[in-house]
């Protein structure tokens, strides 16, 4: 049973979800209901609602697209219909036909692919399909939303007559226009409307003459608006039977309210059935938008949330084009509280709303923006205290009302609890303040519940530290520039950066270190300590990532290496084939001519024959059969690799031509002189010449001396003259 309170859901931001959610529907009241929805009690509903979203969100993928199901709403026509006695007007009788098609084209459909979409045919399986709504409207109002002529034998000869009478009317008003516009008593506009009735434009000064009924002037009164005398009679018919018409109408339109009004539930079940689909398919849209999924939903107490996005963040980012960082948390038995810290505009608050808010969207139905291999377990209760909860008409502070909220917390608070702390302790004096804060920290962990705060004291840190199944984190930071990384480090608390983030904003070092002084050395030496440790944190980040795209670089390098080698050890296999298969057809060709010379010498022909049909005899025991196929293969194969070596041998040739006809061309030797730094040209030692005597030098290395063949040394650097 879970238990969310109403500021629970504005701390973290819920209303803006279903917002947009309801933006997503098609209906009016699709989109009231996105706005009502909250956390699901029961579980199995809560399966199915989620299953029904996933399900949804697959149509968009396949090729069995889910058919329209949007509706022009009945409330209005419900309502008259529940009232004894009332009829609908004949628009209303098309709307509800329109709802019934509608509903029964989606039950048909979802019948049918009952394997793509078990969990809708599931709530549509609860819903009765019928026909004989539409049929029973569909005999009285045509699709323009009219009554047809032949909805009741008496509306039909009213309607006859009327035909008949209009013909009547239109050729008795022909015969006087003809008449009088003879004898020039009509405008030149000859005819106009008045009353809906069919009207000469007689010129005032001949009314008199024209025989009728006088329904009106021009404005200038020029003009009398007169319907002829014999027209007369026939609109007077007209408009009787007009008058029958409508009393036929009514009586019809009775009737058949009574035929529907026994439907009244079931169309009450259809306007909800189709609004909730469009709910689903609200909520399917969005998941769409935040590229959401259902994690798995386990019994173990365990939440994991793998590369988690806050979902407003993330649209709005997108929106402008900027980069959102997602975070992945996990609370467990063994590590069921984290605390996290480090300065402002790190995104610590963000970070605990994602955790907040993501399992609020999950226990309301609503698939989460969240890595496929996530996972999560269901909470009887979120708690959160989040932002500045000065209350004005309580006339609480801020730390007034936190006590009160802790007291709360503290009522309600057990395993089955998820609490929420943003800046936790703060608003009073920070030394009593984070005593008490510790002690409530203590207590929510004795009772095993799960939570996440956000805080700058250091006892709390160093507390987290301390008890075994919490643990400490921190959002890091650029050792560097102190610019902030969004990144969710798990394992360390973190440093508030103060007379870093100071410095670095321009406060003079001067009014830095007497703040310093005055405070205790302790805390700065702890702050310091931490800070450092983040710094080296962030460089150990930075040096991970780098080794990790180095290890990347190195597989792919390797497996091209790989591949290379395959390739070379086929075409060395390939080459050898193509050896042994020279070597055998050498062999071949020696024993052929050692027969041969043997022939040559004793001319025996029989003996010629025997030694042939022996070698014949022996290769042949080696070959095996093979298909025609197999055959035109191996050619194929042994004319590629020929032809590739030939192009290989070609190349060799060619470098080989290149090297024999290229003179080569030797630098002149540099002449040696008495003074000259030289070495030997095998050697490393260098010295200087002190004497030159005809072929060979005298070559000082200032422990011994060496005559040496001046063919045998270089110059290393010539005397200065």
């Amino acid at each position: 049973m879970i238990s969310i309170t109403e500021k629970t859901l504005q701390d973290l931001q819920f209303p803006t979800v279903l917002e947009t959610i309801s933006d997503g529907c098609n209906t009016d009241i699709g989109k009231e209901k996105a706005l009502q929805i909250k956390p699901i009690r029961d579980k199995e509903e809560l399966m199915q609602s989620l299953m029904q979203t996933s399900e949804y969100v697959s149509s968009f993928q396949n090729n069995n697209a889910i058919p329209n199901h949007g509706f022009d709403a009945i409330s209005h026509e419900i309502k008259f219909l529940a009232i004894e006695d009332s009829f609908l007007e004949v628009g209303s009788f098309r709307k509800i036909a329109n709802l019934s098609a509608t509903t029964n084209v989606l039950l048909n459909f979802l019948r049918k692919f009952d394997d793509y979409y078990p969990n809708l045919n599931a709530r549509a399986s609860r819903v009765e399909l019928t026909k004989d709504i539409i049929s029973a409207i569909d005999a009285i109002v045509d699709k323009y939303g009219e009554i047809k002529d032949n909805a009741s034998p008496a509306l039909a000869g009213i309607r006859q007559n009327m035909n008949l009478v209009r013909g009547k009317v239109n050729q008795s008003f022909g015969s006087a226009l003809t008449q009088y516009n003879s004898l020039g008593y009509l405008d030149d506009i000859k005819e106009s409307f008045v009353q809906n009735r069919r009207v000469l434009a007689v010129l005032a000064m001949y009314r008199r003459k024209v025989k009728g009924s006088i329904l009106g002037s021009s404005k200038t009164g020029s003009i009398a608006y007169i319907e002829p005398e014999a027209t007369l009679k026939y609109s007077r018919e007209l408009a009787n039977l007009e008058y029958e018409e409508k009393e036929e109408i009514t009586r019809i339109l009775k009737n058949l309210s009574n035929v529907i009004r026994p439907y009244l539930p079931l169309l009450i079940e259809y306007q909800d059935f189709l609004s909730d689909i469009d709910v689903v398919a609200g909520k399917a849209k969005y998941a769409n938008r935040i590229n959401a999924i259902l994690p798995t939903i386990t019994e173990e107490r365990r939440l994991f949330f793998r590369e988690a996005y806050h979902p407003i963040l993330y649209l709005n980012n997108k929106q402008k084009k900027e980069v959102t960082y997602p975070q992945t948390i996990e609370l467990k038995q063994e590590n069921r509280i984290i605390v996290i810290s480090g300065p402002n505009a790190g995104g610590k608050t963000i970070s605990l709303k994602t955790v907040g808010l993501l399992q609020l969207m999950l226990q309301s139905g609503i698939l989460i923006p969240v890595h496929e291999r996530s996972e999560t377990f269901l909470f009887d209760r979120i708690l959160t205290d989040i932002g500045d909860n000065q209350s004005i008409e309580n006339h609480l502070s801020t730390y007034s009302y936190r006590l009160k909220n802790m007291n709360y917390f503290l009522k309600k608070c057990n395993k089955k609890t998820m609490f929420l702390i943003d800046e936790f302790g703060t608003g009073s004096d920070p030394e009593l303040g984070g005593a008490l804060a510790e002690i409530f920290l203590e207590e929510f962990y004795h009772r095993e519940a799960f939570g996440i705060i956000t805080t700058h004291y250091s006892n709390l840190k160093i507390l987290a530290n301390e008890l075994p199944y919490a643990t400490n984190a921190n959002m890091m930071f650029d050792e560097k520039s102190l610019e902030p990384m969004y990144k969710l480090a798990l394992g360390q608390a973190g440093s508030s950066f103060t007379f870093e983030v100071a410095q670095k904003n321009g406060i003079p070092f001067g009014l830095i270190n007497r703040a310093k002084k005055k405070i205790e050395v302790g805390k700065v030496r702890f702050d310091k300590t931490i800070a450092t440790l983040q710094k080296e944190r962030s460089k150990l980040e930075k040096t991970s990532l780098n080794l990790k795209e180095e290890e990347t670089r190195a597989r792919e390098e390797s497996k091209k290496m790989e591949n290379i080698n395959t390739r070379i050890q086929q075409k060395l296999e390939s080459y050898q084939e193509l050896y042994d298969s020279n070597q055998k057809i050498i062999y071949i060709g020696q024993k052929i001519d050692d027969i041969a010379e043997k022939y040559f010498n004793n001319k025996n022909k029989k003996e010629l024959i025997g030694e042939f049909l022996k070698i014949v005899e022996i290769e042949n025991s080696k070959r095996k059969k093979a298909s025609p196929k197999e055959v035109k293969a191996k050619v194929e194969k042994q004319k590629e690799i020929i032809a590739e070596v030939q192009v290989k041998v070609e190349e060799i040739r060619k470098e080989k031509k290149e090297k024999k006809l290229k003179p080569v061309v030797e630098k002149p030797k540099p002449i040696l002189k008495v003074g000259d730094r030289v070495r030997m040209l095998d050697g490393r030692s260098v010295g200087s010449i002190d004497s030159i005597e005809k072929n060979k030098a005298t070559v000082n290395y200032g422990i011994f001396t060496s005559k040496v063949s001046l063919d045998e040394l270089e110059l290393v650097e010539a005397v200065k003259k």
